[in-house]
């Protein structure tokens, strides 16, 4: 790894907490919500902690909503996503783990995607079971549910890709928007060194070459993100799967999808807690 990469991702890892406040706007639910419990889980690379949010009246055992954080793969910073992980607690009575998974530069893949994997599949052992994330964490859910179809480890009930990166080999967009060019850049050599690996089904789950067996889907995209393609051509695939996919594009924003359109965001975020209550508090399938 270059000196000045790994510079320039130190600095955008320890910095996550004081600058990404991206979801201010939308803590429409569960503010008065307990603080979360701190929980630890088993995983390939180690001991992972899960910060859990729920209700008082929500089984200590109850169906699960496990969140896994954007931040490009090179923050690890779950509190960035605390405004939507009390959101979902609260609306859609369920509870949710929000996964402390490690990050680059100091691991590199497949770290973070064995480590979501394991602690999903943990919480699924006795519980039904969600996952979910935005951005990174949205490509980190996909490859998560891959991972449980291959390894027979559980069965996700849905999975929710909010504006995710899908394809960590394809060519780069040159457009200008909220994600740059050298931002995908920079996470490629850090946390995909090895461009032999990009291409894989858990590094980018749109070149997967079969996506039959996955769960139901949510994917959210926005009008002018430059991950758009990879959410938009994702739900594509997995309906000519058959499988059963709510797309749902936000009309004249970037990556902050929900935070440049708070109005529209609450009727996307009510719809996504209600698909996730429906999905999650279904008897189990016979």
């Amino acid at each position: 790894m270059r000196a000045s990469d790994r510079l320039r991702a130190t600095l955008i890892h320890a910095a996550a907490r004081w600058t990404v406040r991206y979801g201010e706007p939308l803590r429409f639910a569960g503010q008065d919500l307990p603080a979360p419990r701190r929980r630890s889980f088993p995983t390939r690379h180690g001991s992972v902690d899960a910060w859990e949010y729920a209700a008082p009246d929500v089984a200590a055992d109850g169906p699960a909503y496990v969140h896994l954080h954007g931040g490009a793969w090179l923050m690890r910073y779950p509190g960035m996503d605390d405004w939507w992980c009390r959101y979902v607690a609260a609306t859609a009575g369920v509870r949710v783990l929000n996964v402390d998974f490690r990050t680059g530069p100091y691991v590199a893949y497949p770290v973070s995607q064995h480590q979501c994997h394991d602690v999903a599949a943990h919480v699924a052992r006795t519980a039904p079971v969600a996952v979910g994330g935005f951005s990174s964490g949205g490509g980190l859910a996909a490859s998560v549910c891959l991972q449980a179809r291959d390894a027979r480890s559980f069965t996700p009930r849905l999975q929710v890709l909010g504006v995710p990166a899908l394809d960590l080999a394809g060519d780069l967009p040159t457009s200008a928007g909220m994600i740059s060019t050298s931002l995908r850049e920079l996470v490629r050599r850090v946390y995909f060194p090895d461009p032999a690996t990009r291409a894989e089904p858990y590094a980018s789950p749109l070149l997967a070459p079969d996506l039959s067996g996955l769960p139901p889907a949510i994917v959210l995209t926005g009008e002018r993100d430059a991950l758009r393609p990879d959410g938009d051509r994702y739900a594509a695939r997995l309906r000519e799967t058959g499988i059963d996919v709510w797309h749902d594009v936000t009309p004249g924003v970037d990556h902050y999808f929900l935070t440049e359109d708070p109005t529209r965001a609450k009727r996307t975020m009510a719809e996504v807690a209600r698909r996730l209550r429906d999905a999650l508090l279904a008897p189990d399938p016979l």
